[in-house]
């Protein structure tokens, strides 16, 4: 296992080892699940339909928005939301409209905002009884193109009444080349030049950025992944990469193939991949939106903890 990378300097006191080099985060949590379909039915409507997992157990909870990838599903995602949603988060997996033509990133941006401004009346409307959503700790991610639109919008691309307190791009794609970003062309190039003033957290794949056959181009491509992402990316702000999976590797096994068959696969099972990702996130809100840092430190300490390779983790933290 690859040992973790501190890309900036801090002080000793800035990020302890873990007291106990143990966490929980990579199989479920222990509270029981619900999953809500939320469309045109529902009062207040929806601006798009949305997909939620939330605890069953009464008690007031943080708050995550999930924004999906190019031409994917919200459903596809079932297995990641209902892993971090079991250790008390309400997750929200809104659903765009999908078409092969990709222009813009526009239409999106500003669907997943109006999201945003629905969630403080559309939330009590839905949620199972005696579970309230704690808006004060909401959280925006983005997986694949999906990522694209969560950095726009926490970039102020779209306006919403709500603040988010933290930020997650999951194999985060800004288009199909350094000369062909995806508008609006929010890569700078400039490292850490990202306006972004709240804790940012970029998970990559190994094998996004190598084709699957040589009538496709890489799902993820250099210059326009999780590496720059990141780079541009303001401390404090984290960066984990599972060696050996691809792009579409965190989907729940039943996506079509046709849509997974574009991109570069792991070997292993897709599981793994699922927990591990699921399980980062879980580390990383409980320790931006919970106060409890002890697994994020674990992992960052100790990346042999995780069901996979991790390599590079690296973060900044001043």
């Amino acid at each position: 296992m690859a040992a973790p990378v501190q890309t900036m300097a801090t002080t000793p006191q800035a990020l302890e080892p873990a007291a106990v080099v143990v966490t929980s985060v990579f199989q479920p949590g222990k509270l029981a699940v619900e999953v809500i379909s939320v469309d045109h039915d529902a009062r207040p409507t929806p601006p798009i339909p949305i997909l939620i997992t939330a605890p069953k157990d009464a008690g007031t909870y943080p708050v995550a928005i999930l924004l999906h990838g190019f031409f994917l599903q919200n459903r596809y995602y079932e297995q990641l939301l209902k892993h971090v949603a079991s250790f008390g988060f309400i997750m929200v997996a809104p659903q765009f409209h999908t078409s092969l033509i990709s222009n813009s990133d526009a239409d999106d941006i500003a669907a997943a905002a109006k999201v945003t401004d629905w969630l403080p009346e559309g939330l009590p409307s839905v949620l199972p009884t005696g579970v309230e959503a704690d808006l004060s700790k909401l959280a925006l991610a983005g997986h694949s193109r999906g990522g694209h639109t969560a950095f726009s919008l926490a970039l102020g691309y779209a306006n919403t009444s709500l603040k988010f307190s933290a930020l997650i791009g999951l194999d985060p794609v800004a288009g199909t080349g350094r000369n062909s970003q995806l508008p609006p062309a929010i890569l700078t190039y400039e490292p850490s030049s990202f306006d972004i003033a709240v804790p940012v957290l970029v998970i990559g794949t190994g094998l996004g950025d190598e084709r699957e056959n040589a009538l496709f181009p890489p799902c993820a491509p250099e210059d326009v992944n999780h590496t720059e992402f990141y780079r541009e990316c303001r401390a404090p702000c984290y960066h984990l990469v599972t060696k050996d999976y691809g792009h579409l590797d965190m989907l729940d096994d039943d996506a079509p193939k046709l849509v997974t068959c574009l991109c570069k696969e792991g070997n292993s099972c897709k599981d793994v991949m699922r927990r591990t990702v699921a399980g980062i996130m879980v580390a990383f809100f409980k320790a931006v939106m919970g106060e409890e840092d002890g697994d994020l430190k674990a992992i960052l300490e100790h990346p042999g903890l995780a069901p996979t390779t991790l390599d590079p983790v690296e973060y900044r933290l001043a």
